[in-house]
């Protein structure tokens, strides 16, 4: 579709949106957001006409791209059908969207509780853990997001969670592996994955066994850096939870779906959680929802005694409507088996290039539809390009790559030191080498930064 300039409504959106709506993550009156227009596939475009390759997925949602024709289709059919529907009711949509969801998780992930995002998947899943085990405690990792929620920004290892985090919600921290800034001084992957594992045993010991209910972790780290796990460590981590009887819980929220070249990133590892977090792309973010697979064991802890938790939209028909047409199309179109295979064949190779070019790049990590560059002022000593959680002009060399991106046409994912190459998984080969392009010429503009 060709954009078609107006910007005189664009002015209107854009003050309307000024004055009234509250954006979140954000100083109100320090951030401009842009005024979009509309979106079709991989790009959308704003009212002065000008297009923009999404190198976001929205926030890592739009897995098969904006306005899918089927989708949209069947959101428009389930809403002249049934609109909305209370939970406690077997609706055809919310059981296909359960069956579908069930037929692709690991192992005996058979249970599905919707909710209406990921945060609050992350919120049952730990309420789920505590009632199964009786135990307070949760474990979650430096270097990591969970939402948004209460429990789950108190579960979050970023600076997002500062300004909310009481110290009393009942978590306890540790440091997952990330072998390029390795807290364990590690040299290689494995050295990496023992060490970490040795350092979570040693965390479940000291902070007491007996008290922890679970321990979570994103199967692949999402805002943090797109940090893939070495070989061994999640099925480490599970055996540690079986060993101590701990809820191992996997947060599949960015990483599901397809976005890994697997329907679950988990099965990259061979391992299956006790209960899994999912949202975003099980519908292409076309309509909220949310939820937790749940494993036989956790199950039957609330076959008899009630689960003490639910939401008025819960399995919500509209939106189970869009994730049954999403997995459909998904499978239909092999969308991703093509995620696994443009990911190796097209973006890591032209990544490894741009790396090769471009000194202000000091990693390049990732799989499938899911990568990250690491951007630093010397590849040497790997200072990072700003400080950690820079604001203002500390964050000048990444405000300025961020521009440069969008000014080549890509919308960018920029996290601290980082950009994250995350476009539709159905993106095609053209439009993901048009995008390495313009990230190609973005990134002079961080090399101007460097040592």
């Amino acid at each position: 579709m060709t954009p078609q300039p107006n910007p005189q409504v664009g002015a209107a959106v854009k003050a309307a949106d000024r004055a009234h709506v509250f954006h979140s993550w954000s100083a109100q009156e320090l951030i401009d957001p842009l005024a979009v227009a509309g979106a079709e596939g991989s790009y959308f475009w704003d009212y002065d006409g000008n297009r923009y390759l999404d190198f976001t997925s929205g926030l890592v949602y739009t897995n098969i791209g904006y306005q899918h024709p089927k989708v949209v289709a069947a959101i428009q059919e389930q809403a002249a059908t049934m609109t909305t529907f209370a939970p406690a009711f077997a609706v055809e949509a919310r059981s296909e969207a359960a069956r579908l969801i069930a037929e692709r998780t690991p192992g005996d992930l058979d249970k599905i509780f919707f909710t209406n995002a990921g945060a609050d998947a992350v919120e049952h899943a730990i309420r789920m853990a505590r009632l199964h085990t009786g135990r307070p405690k949760v474990l979650a990792a430096y270097r990591s997001y969970h939402g948004g929620t209460q429990q789950a920004i108190n579960l979050t290892g970023d600076p997002r969670r500062w300004a909310s985090d009481t110290g009393s919600a009942g978590v306890a921290r540790f440091w997952a592996p990330f072998l390029y800034r390795s807290r364990f001084y590690a040299e290689t992957e494995a050295q990496e994955c023992e060490r970490a594992l040795q350092h979570l045993e040693d965390t479940i010991v000291y902070e007491g066994a007996a008290t922890v209910a679970a321990i979570i972790l994103e199967t692949i780290p999402g805002t943090a850096g797109i940090m893939t796990p070495p070989p061994g460590y999640l099925a480490g981590v599970r055996a540690l939870c079986d060993k101590y009887g701990i809820v191992f819980v996997l947060d599949e929220v960015m990483a599901g779906f397809g976005r890994t070249g697997e329907w679950f990133a988990a099965d990259l590892f061979d391992v299956t959680p006790d209960l899994m977090t999912f949202a975003k792309g099980v519908n292409s973010g076309y309509v909220p929802l949310g939820g937790v697979a749940i494993s036989g064991k956790i199950a039957e802890t609330f076959a008899k005694r009630p689960y003490p938790g639910g939401l008025t939209y819960s399995g919500h028909p509209l939106a189970c409507a869009a994730a049954v047409a999403t997995i459909n199309v998904m499978a239909e179109e092999g969308i991703v088996d093509h995620a696994a295979h443009l990911g190796a064949q097209v973006i890591e190779p032209g990544l490894r290039e741009l790396a090769a070019r471009h000194p202000s790049v000091g990693e390049v990590r990732g799989v499938g539809m899911f990568w990250a560059l690491e951007l630093v002022k010397n590849r040497e000593t790997r200072e990072p390009l700003v400080p950690y959680n820079a604001t203002g002009e500390a964050n000048a060399p990444m405000a300025a790559f961020g521009a440069a991106a969008k000014n080549n046409g890509i919308w960018p994912f920029i996290n601290m030191n980082r950009t994250h190459v995350v476009p539709p998984c159905n993106i095609t080969e053209a439009e993901a080498k048009e995008g390495l392009a313009a990230l190609d010429a973005a990134l002079t503009v961080a090399d101007e930064h460097t040592a």
